[in-house]
């Protein structure tokens, strides 16, 4: 295993190579100017002379080639660059706005996935009644509903109309730990509702499939418990395209708590890529979506790792 482990990681290089080409590429494509924006506009608060030299001082008058040799050089000594706009460093701004966003991600993973593996279970396994279509229900209009939309409502339904939980704001843990937790009960079930809805789906389809096969028969034959056979049968063996799905799923997580750090004024990681992009300051977008593209590919190994856990025949 160890030795397939360190090849994902050698295949993984190439893969970000080609990641940070590509955001380089778009952003430079995409236009805006970050001088004109630093100086204000060019036409109503400065001259061209001032934003030219804004420019070079920046170094965006150079060819983007040399640009992007300069910026993959400093990516080897592991320095991301400096932000534009603030002129700090963008592993600095990266980790001031880690802990929200993680915070809100175990609270979406630690409601959501027990929450939905049950759902999805207990649908399979009461296939075709009212309880089935009740949670098929609540799936699908989960899945359909924006994230940002759902939030609006949540917020005018338990902030504004039943004062149970704050419109938005956060406290840091250091600060106020009760209130920190408290101010992400909300954002967290937003997001978790559309989370849960998806990997429910996949978990009563895969379970369905599981509670037909002939293993299945054969242990209530024998007259195990139906628990028995419904976690210790039918859940473990249906449990490797639940898995996957909820290692897909973690990039729809990341791209949902992007907009709900903007519905809920969490200073995370979403909201600094949202601000980075209205300012048109290059490291930082380069920078975030190079580590949010990271820690995509280190969980989709943690998935394939995890595969031989569940099912003993997956060799490596």
């Amino acid at each position: 295993m160890q030795r397939y482990i360190a090849h994902r990681i050698l295949a993984s290089i190439p893969v970000l190579f080609l990641v940070a080409i590509f955001i380089f590429g778009l952003l430079h494509v995409a236009g805006g100017d970050p001088a004109a924006i630093m100086a204000g506009g060019g036409g109503g608060g400065a001259t061209e002379e001032q934003i030219a030299r804004i420019r070079t001082s920046l170094g965006l008058d150079r060819p983007l080639h040399v640009q992007l040799g300069t910026w993959f050089r400093d990516l080897f000594t592991g320095d991301l660059g400096r932000s534009i706009n603030s002129n700090l460093p963008v592993t600095t701004l990266l980790r001031s706005r880690l802990v929200p966003t993680i915070s809100l991600v175990i609270v979406v993973e630690v409601v959501a996935i027990p929450l939905s593996v049950f759902l999805g279970t207990l649908a399979a396994w009461k296939a075709n009644t009212w309880i089935d279509r009740g949670v098929m229900i609540f799936a699908s209009l989960g899945f359909s509903i924006p994230i940002f939309f759902l939030g609006f409502l949540l917020i005018f339904a338990f902030a504004a109309k039943i004062p149970l939980f704050p419109a938005a704001g956060y406290f840091r843990p250091t600060e106020d730990f009760p209130g920190y937790l408290y101010r992400l009960l909300l954002p967290g079930i937003t997001t978790a509702i559309v989370f849960t809805a998806f990997i429910t789906r996949m978990t009563r389809a895969t379970m369905i499939e599981a509670l037909n096969e002939d293993y299945i028969r054969t242990a209530r034959a024998k007259g195990l418990p139906e628990s028995a056979v419904l976690i210790r049968h039918a859940l473990k063996n249906a449990a490797l395209p639940i898995v996957t799905v909820i290692g897909w799923g973690f990039a729809e997580l990341l791209t949902g708590i992007i907009v709900t750090e903007q519905v809920f004024a969490i200073p995370g990681i979403g909201r600094l890529i949202v601000d980075a992009i209205s300012r048109r300051d290059y490291p930082v977008i380069q920078g975030t979506m190079l580590v949010v593209s990271a820690v995509q590919i280190v969980v989709n190994l943690m998935v394939d790792v995890s595969y031989s856990f569940f099912d003993p025949r997956i060799k490596y």
